[in-house]
């Protein structure tokens, strides 16, 4: 309880400027990231829509599908205290939706924890908390169900709902 309101002090007051980002989700939650994935529909343009990261709201990402095992990435990098550049690749390493970047993402396993059966959000997180987010493809915002839903996978897997939110 203590970590959450350390958090929750920290994000609502701005000072969050340390190097160090405290975990966004409950450390006696577990995480899964889901099994039926396809890194084909996967591939393609996306916005994040909520980040624990202020001013990421709308932020590009690339993600393009090699074709055999891993991702090429570009476009706006939200794990950090403030929006850096994305680059690089990250190689499926499964099961399911499991990735490890090369660059980009603190270097941090990315997991696919859900994404909607058309591949129009999807909410992607670590195990160790210190990165999750909801990305859309263009025209989302149209959709708050698709954005509850992605925002009740978040709290299941531990997350921090009040973190994510910018």
């Amino acid at each position: 309880m203590r970590r959450v309101i350390c958090l929750l002090v920290a994000l609502v007051s701005g000072c969050a400027q340390t190097s160090e980002r405290v975990s966004l989700r409950a450390d006696d939650t577990s995480i899964s990231s889901i099994v039926l994935f396809s890194p084909e529909r996967f591939s393609g343009d996306w916005q994040v829509l909520e980040s624990a990261t202020q001013g990421c709201h709308g932020a590009p990402q690339h993600w393009r599908w090699d074709g055999t095992s891993r991702f090429t990435l570009s476009g706006v990098d939200c794990t950090g205290i403030k929006p850096t550049h994305l680059g690089g690749v990250a190689a499926l390493t499964g099961p399911g939706a499991r990735m490890m970047p090369d660059t980009g993402f603190g270097r941090e396993p990315i997991w696919v924890l859900w994404v909607d059966q058309d591949y129009r959000i999807a909410v992607l997180g670590t195990p160790s908390g210190q990165f999750g987010q909801i990305i859309g493809r263009k025209g989302i915002e149209d959709r708050p169900d698709l954005r509850k839903a992605a925002r009740e996978i978040l709290e299941f897997n531990g997350y921090f709902p009040a973190a994510i939110g910018h």
